[in-house]
């Protein structure tokens, strides 16, 4: 079985499987090494590049640094989930049917994640996007609880609606490939799209980006299309915010900037860069004023992510090698330090036995390990130095300021917001006096402390092929 098989297969055989697999120890030890198997198979991907081009799958350097990431927080977050689910059916939050149910549709939801990512069809890429939005939808309802299942209900519809506007400019783009590249599925497969874009109607896909940025900009959580994700990271289970965070809201990224490499390809066409960065900015600044409001931590972290969501997705918009390497930069460090935040918060709402902020206090005094594990993870998020998103996030701001200061000053306000913010409501949770239950943290502080790992390496220093990896990737952004 080739590696771009082997990532598609086996979290859906696995899926088939964990369906009928009664208990939880071993659906659970299936559950991890079905996504350990899926991760070895996308480090194989890594010496294809380039030469895996057909009708239905592509493997180009693009696309391998998000499967590469999508794979390494799905095992960490399969990982977390061993111990975090098996506390959850202990307290009797979860039955036996449910823990059934969530270890097949988590194996579901990375076959849907992987297969948009290596889909070379963009009807096929919109299809795997729908199925992994809809298996996180019935994720985050899991617990049946009146919060949950509107949180749930609301993801559904407002993540329909954005999923309706980007089917309607796919269709969009079709419309303007069909003279050119001819009838049928011709005229959706991204390699013959990209070399023939420049033939295309750029009124057409002027129309068509307009749809897809506002449809997969609902899933990527801008604002002021943001609105289900707070809700879904509040009333899911945790490992599956880490993965909304960490992976889903890539994998619509990625639909973005496949389209804004077929927009760039059409010398008439609008620029779509000015777009993502007006709606990267309004996302980054709003976020960053949101976070002073928040009671619930999960929510907390959650605006926290659409702040970042809009700072990669300025990056990309201003483009150029630098700006678009920081956005790739930026992408993976959030990825491993929302999703290790999310690890660490799973524990502390396990433990203090609530998400209220008030309610939690002196973590490092009660819990070190799961204290200071959690404080550093929030120095990372905030960009402070040496850690990897500092770096990322320094190369987005000089990069502006050298060619839009006033645009670089508003991001500063933004990030400086955001910081204040988790400065002030965080600190008393991290360092004042202990207060709620003092009971042990049963998940596995593992996942945690291997992405704080790996952050605080990559602000020290980053390997030369990873360097050489971004930036061919960032060349081929433009």
């Amino acid at each position: 079985m080739t590696p771009v098989a082997a990532i598609l297969v086996i979290p859906a055989a696995a899926a088939v499987v964990l369906a009928f697999v009664p208990g939880y120890g071993p659906g659970a030890r299936i559950n991890l090494g079905a996504s350990l198997a899926t991760l070895v198979a996308a480090l194989a991907l890594i010496p294809l590049a380039g030469t895996v081009a057909g009708e239905t799958l592509v493997v180009d350097s693009l696309n391998i640094v998000f499967v590469v990431l999508n794979s390494f927080v799905g095992f960490t977050a399969a990982a977390f989930s061993a111990g975090y689910i098996g506390h959850e059916l202990r307290t009797g939050r979860l039955t036996p049917v449910n823990l059934r149910f969530y270890h097949a549709m988590y194996q579901l939801m990375m076959f849907g994640m992987n297969l948009a990512l290596v889909s070379n069809n963009i009807g096929l890429m919109w299809v795997a996007i729908e199925l992994a939005t809809l298996t996180t939808v019935a994720m985050v309802g899991i617990y049946r609880t009146s919060a949950a299942l509107e949180a749930a209900w609301k993801y559904f519809i407002l993540g329909s609606v954005g999923i309706a506007l980007a089917l309607f400019g796919t269709i969009l783009v079709y419309v303007a490939a069909q003279p050119v590249l001819g009838e049928g599925a011709a005229s959706m497969v991204w390699t013959r799209l990209v070399t023939g874009a420049a033939r295309f109607d750029p009124a057409m896909l002027n129309v068509a980006f307009v749809f897809l940025l506002l449809g997969y900009g609902t899933k990527v959580g801008l604002a002021p299309l943001h609105a289900w994700l707070p809700d879904a990271h509040a009333e899911g289970p945790t490992p599956i915010s880490a993965v909304l965070s960490g992976l889903l809201l890539n994998v619509a990224l990625y639909a973005v900037l496949r389209f804004k490499l077929l927009m760039a390809a059409n010398p008439a066409a609008v620029a779509p860069g000015p777009l993502m960065v007006a709606l990267g900015l309004l996302s980054a600044v709003f976020a960053g004023f949101m976070l002073y409001r928040r009671r619930d931590i999960k929510r907390l972290f959650a605006y926290s992510s659409i702040e970042h969501m809009g700072i990669i997705v300025f990056a990309f918009g201003m483009g150029g090698p630098i700006a678009n390497f920081a956005g790739l930069l930026h992408m993976t460090m959030h990825s491993l330090t929302k999703s290790a935040i999310f690890y660490a918060v799973g524990c502390v709402a396990q433990v203090k036995g609530t998400q209220r902020i008030e309610d939690i206090g002196g973590l490092t005094q009660s819990h070190p390990a799961l204290g200071f594990g959690l404080a550093a993870a929030v120095m990372a998020i905030a960009g402070m130095p040496p850690f990897g998103v500092f770096m990322s996030e320094f190369l987005v701001v000089t990069s502006t300021f050298a060619r839009e200061p006033v645009l670089a000053l508003v991001l500063v306000l933004g990030l400086l917001v955001a910081l204040g913010a988790l400065l002030l409501r965080l600190t008393g949770l991290l360092f004042g006096p202990p207060a709620g239950p003092v009971a042990s943290a049963e998940g596995s502080l593992l996942p945690l402390y291997s992405h704080l790992a790996l952050v605080f390496a990559a602000g020290l220093h980053l390997p030369g092929p990873v360097v050489a990896w971004f930036r061919a990737v960032a060349d081929l952004l433009g």
